[in-house]
């Protein structure tokens, strides 16, 4: 029996693919499929429009990110290290990830025109947005910062960090290396937990 939802995946990752290798206007349904190794017909069982699919392939990358980070186990680590754990797992650190913010940032450029596209970006962001708030929020409570923090503002500069550390590592990736962005990250937090 085929696991549709795990078929649904795989016709996403083909569609990473080949936004991956040859941009996102040559995302065709006739492209992923043959990148997918089956028919345009099969391929629309699973979805019947290019955006359906494009949506899905959008969805896939905010699930996966929101996936590794509830999977962490911050048990044996101080409220800094898990902080930094978790921001790691939302930057284009290895191949994997890389391959998502590529995916991700195309698509995003899609979304100012796309409604739908549009919607899922924005719900990401927020999600991003939320997530900083929430992890200065831990760091003040454990004493890593300084009770006086600015929380709002400290959160608004982590979420503007964490992005444009991701947009970096995709734009130009022989500057912004995987090890740079992690020092990046590491020195912004070091920073926050002096501040009071």
């Amino acid at each position: 029996m085929v696991d549709i939802e795990a078929r649904r995946e795989e016709l996403a990752e083909a569609m990473w693919r080949v936004i991956r290798r040859d941009g996102l206007e040559r995302a065709s349904v006739r492209n992923v499929a043959r990148e997918a190794g089956m028919s345009m017909g099969a391929l629309r069982h699973y979805f019947g429009t290019q955006d359906e699919l494009l949506a899905f392939a959008m969805r896939l990358v905010i699930e996966r990110a929101r996936g590794r980070v509830g999977a962490l186990d911050f048990s044996s680590r101080d409220p800094r290290q898990a902080v930094e754990m978790v921001l790691r797992e939302v930057l284009p650190l290895d191949a994997e990830r890389r391959a998502e913010a590529e995916v991700w940032l195309a698509l995003t450029g899609r979304a100012l025109v796309d409604p739908t596209l549009r919607a899922l970006r924005d719900e990401s962001y927020d999600l991003l947005q939320g997530l900083c708030g929430w992890l200065v929020g831990v760091l003040v409570e454990s004493g890593e910062a300084g009770p006086g923090l600015d929380v709002d503002l400290e959160a608004e500069l982590l979420y503007a960090v964490v992005d444009g550390l991701a947009v970096h590592a995709v734009v130009r990736p022989e500057r912004s290396t995987a090890e740079g962005v992690a020092a990046l990250l590491a020195h912004h937090l070091d920073g926050l937990c002096r501040r009071a």
